[in-house]
């Protein structure tokens, strides 16, 4: 049984969905306990089925029975114990995608969790359905966004800007590329996200980090170098910011203890 796997979207709908990701523990006889999961700057959308999944934030501890659950933004890192008999099917949103359904207010909302009724969603996805047929309903919908609205947003278009963007960008300079001040721009990414604008270019920083760090040989990549191509201060300034999200050093960072993205 493989307990993490991740499962790709249509190109259309990758505008609005990173991926789609399982942690299956549906056929086990125990607990698999203190895994974890880091920041990304993406929402998440869990369908859980079976027994259930026990989830720690930096704000409190979310036991997860069978039902579907929204998961804010995490701006630390996060620890998950999933009982026996228990699979979680995730839709990962990318940062923009619920500015597309402006009724929601999530300035208040991060390193959190709710239970939703499933039957508020936009789309229809029984708990408990396969892959291929929450693929399927995933594409079809937001494949039909994707054409309703070609032009991209605020928020769309500010996360793009800082993607694109070689060096670190400030707000009053994505205010001047969108012709709006940096009030409005905070308002209406806060709004949308939970986060600050800066808060988040400090999330996608430590993930390219991380990234860096797993994926290549420390003892050939310095932290030091690391820590400037990802525009630290130095190596001290990335350590401090790595430990505020992981509580570990760069260090003693272990991999194996994470569920980190295939998708590159």
């Amino acid at each position: 049984m493989q307990l993490y796997s991740e499962h790709y979207v249509s190109q259309k709908t990758e505008r609005f969905v990173n991926k789609i990701w399982c942690l299956d523990n549906s056929i086990g006889e125990s607990l698999i306990e203190n895994k974890l999961v880091l920041p990304n700057g993406c929402f998440n959308l869990a369908f859980v089925t079976g027994n259930s999944i026990e989830v720690h934030t930096s704000k409190a501890k979310y036991e997860m029975n069978e039902g579907v659950y929204f998961c804010s933004q995490m701006t630390n890192k996060v620890l998950v114990n999933i009982y026996p008999k228990t699979k979680v099917t995730i839709i990962q949103f990318h940062t923009w995608t619920l500015s597309m359904f402006p009724k929601y207010d999530l300035s208040n909302f991060t390193d959190s969790i709710i239970k939703i009724n499933p039957e508020e969603l936009p789309f229809k996805i029984q708990i408990g359905s396969d892959i291929e047929i929450i693929l399927n309903t995933i594409n079809t919908y937001f494949e039909a966004l994707f054409d309703l609205h070609s032009e991209k947003n605020t928020i769309e278009k500010i996360c793009e800007i800082i993607r694109l963007h070689q060096d670190e960008i400030s707000v009053s300079e994505i205010g001047k590329l969108l012709n709006l001040s940096q009030r409005l721009l905070q308002i209406k990414f806060k709004t949308a996200t939970g986060l600050t604008i800066k808060k988040y270019i400090q999330i996608l920083k430590f993930r390219k980090s991380v990234d860096q760090m797993v994926n290549s040989d420390l003892e050939k990549l310095k932290l030091t170098d690391i820590a400037l191509y990802n525009k630290y201060f130095d190596q001290s300034h990335f350590i401090r910011k790595f430990k505020d999200v992981t509580k570990i050093t760069p260090k003693t960072f272990d991999p194996n203890s994470y569920f980190l993205s295939h998708k590159r």
